[in-house]
């Protein structure tokens, strides 16, 4: 068993690319260029995903507040990257981001639903401020609507993994696979 899990997690590391380029908001609209945005990092799309197994780990209000932090944070670090103001070591956060919510849902940490907020939220700040540093040549407003949707489905996707591992036996050791396998893929994407 032991082996197994260290092979699917050096599949999962081996596997990661380099974030997909982003659709052109000229040629798709800038809201497809927003929402393809989150879906195109390998980053990204783990956290989103971890945030969303995370809360149904905890279960309760943390369904929806947990998330529901995570985007509205996200989109205050957007409009600080709108306004200028500067925000030092997004990359490295971002990529914080992606171990730290791994080890959290391996771990099972069970936290005060507000506290579980407070942690993604910090995160999401470093999210937003990076779609907001992508904008480009896209209209703010379309866009940001775009980059939230997504990363609301892509939470909801969490959820529904998480509620639905849940219902198996070995339900809550899976979950803490999926979030070792996740801590490691960001482990991976820090040294690639």
């Amino acid at each position: 068993m032991k082996k197994r899990l260290l092979l699917t997690g050096l599949a999962f590391a081996a596997s990661a690319a380099p974030a997909f380029a982003h659709l052109d908001p000229a040629g798709h609209g800038s809201l497809m260029a927003g929402f393809t945005h989150p879906l195109s990092g390998l980053d990204h799309i783990l956290v989103m995903i971890a945030v969303g197994l995370w809360a149904a780990q905890i279960g309760g209000r943390a369904l929806w507040i947990v998330p529901s932090a995570f985007v509205g944070t996200m989109a205050l670090g957007f409009a600080l990257a709108m306004t200028g103001v500067h925000l030092p070591f997004v990359e490295p956060a971002i990529l914080a981001s992606v171990v730290a919510l791994g080890l959290l849902v391996a771990m099972a940490v069970r936290m005060e639903t507000l506290a579980c907020a407070a942690v993604v939220g910090v995160f999401a700040l470093f999210h937003g401020y990076a779609h907001g540093g992508e904008l480009g040549a896209a209209g703010a407003m379309p866009f940001s609507t775009g980059f939230v949707v997504a990363t609301a489905l892509l939470h909801a996707a969490g959820i529904g993994l998480g509620l639905g591992v849940s219902r198996l036996s070995s339900g809550r050791i899976i979950s803490r696979i999926l979030g070792g396998i996740t801590a490691f893929a960001g482990m991976a994407l820090i040294f690639s």
